[in-house]
C-alpha cells in the first residue's frame, strides 16, 4: 500500500464521474420497488456487518462470511472519517488491536484500475480525481472492491483477514483511522484449527540450549545409543587443559552429562594398552557399547562400565572415515583413497578397493551403495557394497572449498555433503536435487528418520580477521522431503571450527539434539519447542437468553500452552481476559446484553501466543423480545433498550452517546417518540427520526462519494413515507460491555 518515493501511490482505480443528484421521489421510488408490499425490512437481510473505529468511525461490509476465494465484490461504506487526513479501504491481514493491518491485497497499483483497494481523500487533495476518490459530507464513502482469498503475499485461509480502514501512506503510523470487520471465505469457516501466531506463526519449531556438557574433554564426535540411550562421546584433549589427560570414550547420561564411565585405554601397535584419544564413531553395538576408531590406524569397540577398550591395530596409512560393515564383525574403513572392509577380531581386510582420490564416505545399507567423497577432484563415487566395485561417479562443485561431511539420510537415501558453506544434496541415484546455502562452514549432518528431518550444524570459521566470520556457528533444521525450513534457526555462539568440526546426535522424533563444540570442550543440549497449535476451536453460536454456553478451545505446544479466554465487545476491535477464564472450556448464562459479544481462546507458551479465530455470540430473546406497541419496549440504560412509552433518547450506553452501539426501537404511533440521541451508532425505527450526534447514524446509510448520491435507509424513508399508518418493526439487538 505504501507507494514508492517520488511516485504517485497506490491508487483504489478510476473515480466514478459525477452524475445528476435524484430527487428525493425518484430514489423512494428506487428503493420502495425493492421491498414486498407489507414486509417488515430486516437490517440483517444482506448480513452485512458493522463495526465502530477508535474515533467513532463507522465502517460497513456488505458480505463477509462463504466468500468466493477465487474473487467476490464487495460493498464497503464508511461514515463519521476525519476530513483532514486519508484512508486506504483494503483486505489486509488482521493483525490485532494497535497494530497495523498488513500485508493488505493488491499491490501498487499505479493505473488506478484494480479495484482490489479503494483510497479514499479529503476535497480539494492534491490526489484527488484518477487515484483516488474524494470524501463524502460527514466523512463517509461508498465504495465497491474486489477481493479474493489468497495474492499479493496474503493467504487468508493461513491467517485472519478483515476489510479495513487505515491511514494512507502519508500517516502510516496513526491508528486511529484503523477499522476491522473480519472477513472469511468459502470452505474457511471461523475456528478452523492451526489458529493465528501473533509473536510467531501457530506451531513454530524451534531449538532451546537447556544444558552444556563440559564433562568429556574435547568432543569429536557423537553417538546416541538406540537400545541404551546413553550419549557415547569420542574426545581428545583440551589443548588449554594439558596438564590433564582427557582423551577416550565417555559415556555420559543425555540428561544431565554426567559421565558414568571412561574408557581411556586401547591396544596400541604392538598390541599394548595406551591411551587413545576416541576419533570417529563407527555404529552401536547391540544392546550398548560402540564401535569406534583411535588414531591413528586403531579399531576398537566398548561399552559402559569396560576399564580398557579391545581393538586392532591395521597395517597401511591412517584411517580417515569408519562405518559399520556388510556383517556383523566387520567394518567398512577408509585409509586415504583406500576402502576396505575389516573384521575387527583380527584387523585383516576381506576385500578392498582403490579410488582415484577421497578420504570420507557414507555408507548406505538398505540400498547396499557407499557414496565416497572426492573433494580434491570434485567427485562423488556411488561403490556397490556387494561388489565392492564403482558404478557410478557424480560431479561435486566446490573443489577448492573446505571440505565438510558426507552423511545419507536413511529414510530416502538421498547424499547430504558439506562443501564449504553449502549443502550439495544429491537423490539416490546420484541426481543433484538441492543445494543449500548456510553463512557459515557446513560440518556435519545428521536425521531423524521418523520425523522425516535433517539437522545441519554449521561452523564460524574462526578467523576473525575475515569480515565473513564472527565466531558464531548455527544449527538448522529442514524438511528432508522438500528441504524447507523446519524450525527456526538457532544461534551457537562460540561454535567454530578452529580446533575441530562439530558433530550432532539426534534422539529418535527429535524432541533433543546434541551439538559439539571442539573450540569451547563442551556439548550443548537443545530441546525441542514449540509454539501453540490450536487443535480444537469453538464456533458461532445462537442461543436464547438464558441458555447455558459452552465454548471449547484446546491446542498443544511445547512446553504445555496456558489458555485465557478473552471478550470483544465492540466487532474485535478492542478484547479483554476474562478474569478466572484459564480452562479449555468457558461456561457461561447467555445474556441479551452479550448479543453480538465475540470471543476467542489465546494460547500462550515460551515460544509464543497463538489465539483461535473470534467466534460471534447471537442472543435472542427467550419470549420473542420487545414488541413494540402503545406502551413502548421495556428495558434499561444499561442494555440498551428503550424506555417504557420511551422516545428512544436512552438506547445505547446510559450516556446516551451510543458509542457500545445499542440499537433501540422506539413503539409505533402517538408513542413513538424522537430517538434523537440514541447516538452516532444507533438508529430508532418507527415513529423516531433518526438518532445520532451527526444525524446519519444508520445502519445502511452513507453516500456514493463520487456521485454525490445520498443513500437513505430504506426503513427511515418507508416510515417518512407511509407515517404512522405503517409499523415497521425490527427486535432490538441489545450491546452492553462487561461479560455477563
Amino acid at each position: 500500500m505504501t507507494p514508492t518515493p517520488g511516485t504517485p501511490p497506490t491508487g483504489p482505480g478510476r473515480p466514478r464521474r459525477p452524475g445528476r443528484r435524484l430527487g428525493a421521489a425518484a430514489v423512494a421510488a428506487l428503493l420502495l420497488a425493492a421491498v414486498p408490499a407489507g414486509a417488515a425490512v430486516s437490517a440483517d437481510a444482506a448480513t452485512p456487518k458493522s463495526a465502530t473505529g477508535p474515533q467513532g468511525q463507522k465502517l460497513t461490509v456488505s458480505a463477509t462470511t462463504g466468500l468466493d476465494p477465487a474473487g467476490a465484490k464487495i460493498r464497503v461504506t464508511g461514515e463519521g472519517y476525519g476530513t483532514t487526513s486519508g484512508i486506504y479501504v483494503a483486505l489486509c491481514k488482521d493483525n490485532g488491536a494497535n497494530r497495523v493491518p498488513s500485508p493488505c491485497l493488491g499491490g501498487a497499483d499505479m493505473s488506478g484500475g484494480s479495484k482490489n483497494s479503494q483510497w479514499i481523500v479529503p476535497k480539494g487533495d492534491p490526489y484527488e480525481g484518477e487515484l483516488a476518490l474524494p470524501f463524502g459530507p460527514g466523512g463517509t464513502f461508498d465504495v465497491e472492491i474486489e477481493i479474493r482469498s489468497e495474492g499479493d503475499g496474503l493467504d487468508c485461509a493461513d491467517v485472519p483477514c478483515s476489510v479495513v480502514t487505515r491511514a494512507d501512506h502519508r500517516a502510516s503510523g496513526d491508528r486511529t483511522q484503523d477499522v476491522r470487520i473480519p472477513v472469511t471465505f468459502a470452505g474457511q469457516e471461523p475456528g478452523e484449527p492451526g489458529g493465528e501466531g501473533v509473536d510467531v506463526p501457530a506451531g513454530t519449531v524451534s531449538y532451546k540450549p537447556v544444558a552444556d556438557f563440559t564433562s568429556a574433554g574435547k568432543p569429536l564426535d557423537l553417538l546416541l545409543h538406540p537400545d541404551s540411550k546413553k550419549l557415547y562421546v569420542g574426545a581428545d584433549n583440551i589443548p588449554d587443559t594439558a596438564d590433564t589427560d582427557e582423551r577416550g570414550l565417555y559415556v555420559l547420561n543425555p540428561e544431565d552429562g554426567k559421565a558414568e564411565s571412561r574408557i581411556t585405554d586401547a591396544p596400541g601397535s604392538t598390541g599394548a594398552l595406551r591411551a587413545s584419544a576416541a576419533a570417529r564413531i563407527s555404529g552401536p553395538l547391540p544392546g550398548d557399547g560402540v564401535v569406534y576408531n583411535y588414531p591413528l590406524r586403531g579399531v576398537g569397540s566398548a561399552k559402559a562400565g569396560d576399564t580398557a577398550a579391545t581393538g586392532v591395530w591395521l597395517a597401511g596409512s591412517t584411517i580417515t572415515d569408519i562405518a559399520p560393515g556388510t556383517a556383523p564383525g566387520t567394518v567398512l574403513v577408509a585409509q586415504g583413497a583406500k576402502l576396505s572392509e575389516i573384521e575387527r577380531a583380527t584387523g585383516t581386510a576381506t576385500r578392498s578397493l582403490a579410488l582415484p582420490g577421497g578420504t570420507q564416505f557414507a555408507a548406505d545399507h538398505a540400498r547396499g551403495a557407499v557414496w565416497f567423497s572426492d573433494f580434491a577432484a570434485g567427485k562423488l563415487h556411488r561403490v556397490d557394497l556387494a561388489s565392492l566395485a564403482v558404478t557410478a561417479s557424480f560431479d561435486l562443485p566446490g573443489t577448492d572449498s573446505i571440505a565438510g561431511f558426507t552423511e545419507v539420510d536413511p529414510a530416502s537415501g538421498a547424499v547430504w555433503v558439506g562443501v564449504n558453506r553449502s549443502v550439495l544434496v544429491f537423490d539416490a541415484t546420484g541426481k543433484p536435487v538441492k543445494t543449500l546455502v548456510g553463512k557459515d562452514l557446513a560440518r556435519d549432518a545428521a536425521f531423524d528418520a521418523a520425523g522425516g528431518r535433517a539437522f545441519v550444524a554449521w561452523q564460524d570459521g574462526g578467523d576473525l580477521s575475515d569480515p565473513a566470520n564472527d565466531n558464531n556457528g548455527t544449527l538448522t533444521v529442514y524438511d528432508s522431503t522438500d528441504f524447507t525450513p523446519a524450525a527456526k534457526d538457532l544461534p551457537l555462539p562460540g561454535n567454530q571450527t578452529q580446533l575441530g568440526a562439530a558433530s550432532l546426535a539426534v534422539e529418535p522424533g527429535g524432541a533433543t539434539v546434541f551439538v559439539t563444540s571442539p573450540a569451547e570442550g563442551k556439548i550443548t543440549r537443545l530441546t525441542r519447542q514449540v509454539s501453540p497449535l490450536v487443535t480444537q476451536a469453538p464456533a458461532d453460536r445462537s442461543v436464547q437468553a438464558g441458555e447455558e454456553v459452552a465454548l471449547t478451545a484446546r491446542a498443544e505446544g511445547t512446553p504445555e500452552p496456558s489458555v485465557r479466554w478473552q471478550v470483544s465487545t465492540d466487532g474485535s476491535q478492542t478484547w479483554r481476559e476474562l478474569d478466572g477464564a484459564t480452562e479449555p472450556v468457558l461456561t457461561f448464562t447467555a445474556k441479551s446484553a452479550q448479543d453480538g459479544y465475540r470471543y476467542r481462546a489465546e494460547f500462550r507458551n515460551d515460544v509464543g501466543t497463538t489465539r483461535t479465530a473470534p467466534v460471534t455470540l447471537t442472543v435472542t430473546e427467550a419470549t420473542g423480545g420487545d414488541t413494540g406497541g402503545g406502551n413502548g419496549g421495556s428495558g434499561d440504560t444499561t442494555t440498551g433498550g428503550a424506555a417504557t412509552g420511551g422516545d428512544g433518547s436512552t438506547g445505547g450506553d446510559s450516556d446516551g452517546d451510543g458509542s457500545d452501539g445499542g440499537t433501540s426501537t422506539g413503539a409505533s404511533g402517538s408513542s413513538g417518540g424522537s430517538g434523537s440521541s440514541a447516538g452516532s451508532t444507533g438508529s430508532t425505527v418507527g415513529g423516531g427520526s433518526v438518532g445520532g450526534n451527526t444525524g446519519a447514524g444508520t445502519t445502511s446509510g452513507g453516500s456514493l462519494a463520487a456521485t454525490g448520491i445520498t443513500v437513505i435507509s430504506v426503513t427511515l424513508l418507508v416510515a417518512a413515507l407511509l407515517g404512522g399508518g405503517l409499523l415497521i418493526h425490527r427486535r432490538a439487538r441489545r450491546r452492553t460491555t462487561g461479560l455477563a
